[in-house]
């Protein structure tokens, strides 16, 4: 395989329109990413008829570079505007926006972009080496065990989320509970959609993240009444201390196993990824009430993870044919497109090609890596302009990203309502991740436990099972923490 990968980079390199295509995923990635409301799938997805006219492997260097520089650029206004340009990007903002509160931005955004790197290329490894094994793990996998890992995820955000972990949970029982309008999934039964057509379909994510996050946050700018922008300073510092750095690299380092790992279980995706990464540094942390202030462990945690997951979804894809998130379903419909079926057969008949989408996730993590050094300043640019236009920029973002979903209005209501919500939340103290995490997370998790049930018959099946039992019982222990912790804390102010 070796051979093969370094015969596929030869073959790039002296392909002048490759490189010219993989640098024009990056870019576009990086962009479509930073804006608010427009995710890595969608960006995906509305790029993917480009590539039809292309040869497959220049087809996978032009969505690959977009799919790994779309990853990263959701960081971006995650860190500088606190609206996170990707869903993956939620969990990087409780720090990062923190942190360029402090004036520490432009440190901020570097940090964001070298463990994207680190992450991806960890990831990209775990990719080349261990696809075999982590894919022959991940279809071991069965329904109560999806709807562990599911669970275990929803608490470990509910955990890690700053403030109350009593509020994270109500959060994300909200969540849960808007994932269930629409359809029944296995019966066909309308729930909850009060005889509309438009809700039968359920409530779409897209404009609840936009919502919750965006006009939000437009609303709360706009509350504060100052004419700019109050929360970044100027980029006059990029590099962080060398000293700072230098002891970030074990959390980089699990953040980037974590995220290969949870990205390699079909359709876990980089959600789950990003929350237990950044719930277990939270926990090996002696000082853990720090993380949600603005410090740079609450960055490179998720950030490493987040792109480690590309590599680690790209697993079951190549080698059984099922996706491992939604972008990697959309890579799927592009490789149907070309005439090629992901699977087994794909290593031993099209191992060349194979090799091809290696050299092209390895190369578009080197320019994602580039353009980033290269253009921080730039992408922060948009910070110097007045709050007025900015905000209301950011507002004509929000209905256009929640209106090209479906190409309705109806979604941009949702938009406007999802906002109100947590414009409401945030003046409560109550976080709005866990929100869009249990609308995202809530059908998986639905349709296993159902799934498990109609096949077992029996709640047993969730303890008896060593993977799911193990990953119930972390989850019990991760909400019992916080109480025990407190009782501890009374006990020593009394005595």
């Amino acid at each position: 395989m070796i051979g093969e990968i370094l015969n596929a980079l030869a073959v790039v390199f002296m392909d002048p329109a490759a490189l010219g295509l993989s640098a024009m995923g990056v870019l576009f990635g990086i962009v479509l990413g930073a804006l608010p409301g427009v995710s890595s799938t969608m960006s995906l997805a509305v790029l993917l008829p480009i590539s039809f006219s292309m040869s497959p492997a220049h087809g996978m260097m032009f969505l690959m570079g977009i799919f790994s520089a779309s990853v990263y650029g959701g960081s971006i206004s995650a860190i500088l505007i606190n609206i996170p340009g990707t869903p993956g990007a939620i969990v990087t903002q409780m720090d990062g926006y923190p942190m360029a509160r402090k004036g520490r931005a432009g440190e901020a955004l570097t940090y964001a972009l070298l463990a994207s790197a680190f992450g991806g290329l960890l990831g990209w490894m775990l990719l080349v080496v261990c696809a075999p094994v982590v894919a022959a793990a991940a279809l071991h996998f069965q329904s109560p065990d999806y709807a562990s890992v599911t669970f275990f995820g929803l608490t470990m955000l509910a955990y890690a989320a700053p403030g109350s972990t009593f509020k994270a949970l109500i959060a994300g029982v909200i969540g849960l509970l808007l994932s269930t309008v629409g359809l029944d999934a296995v019966t066909d039964v309308s729930r909850f959609d009060f005889g509309s057509a438009d809700l039968q379909g359920g409530i779409s994510i897209i404009p609840v993240a936009v919502g919750i996050f965006g006009l939000a946050e437009v609303l709360r700018n706009v509350e504060s009444g100052s004419p700019r922008l109050e929360i970044i300073g100027r980029l006059d510092r990029l590099l962080p201390p060398w000293r700072e750095a230098r002891r970030l690299w074990p959390m980089g380092i699990r953040g980037s196993v974590i995220g290969a790992l949870v990205g390699a279980i079909p359709a876990a995706g980089s959600a789950i990824g990003v929350t237990v990464a950044y719930a277990q540094e939270k926990r090996m942390s002696r000082d853990p009430d720090r993380y949600g202030t603005g410090i740079p462990e609450g960055i490179v945690a998720p950030e490493s993870a987040n792109n480690a997951c590309v590599g680690g979804a790209l697993i079951p894809m190549m080698t059984l044919g099922i996706p491992g998130d939604s972008m990697t379903a959309v890579l799927i419909g592009a490789l149907l497109i070309h005439g090629l079926r992901p699977g087994p057969q794909l290593f031993t008949d099209r191992l060349d090609f194979v090799a091809s989408v290696y050299v092209a996730l390895f190369l578009a993590i080197l320019l994602t890596l580039v353009f980033g050094l290269v253009g921080i300043r730039y992408f922060a640019r948009i910070l110097k302009a007045p709050k007025n236009v900015l905000m209301t920029a950011v507002a004509v973002l929000c209905v256009i990203g929640s209106y090209a979903v479906n190409n309705s209005i109806f979604d941009v209501l949702v938009m406007i309502v999802s906002g109100a919500i947590g414009y409401v939340m945030q003046r409560v103290g109550m976080p709005v991740a866990p929100v869009v995490f249990g609308l995202i997370l809530g059908p998986l998790l639905e349709e296993n436990v159902r799934r498990a049930l109609i096949v077992n018959d029996t709640w047993s099946v969730f303890v008896t099972r060593p993977i799911s039992a193990s990953l119930l019982l972390v989850s019990v222990a991760a909400l019992l923490y916080p109480l025990y912790r407190n009782r501890k804390a009374r006990r020593a102010r009394f005595v």
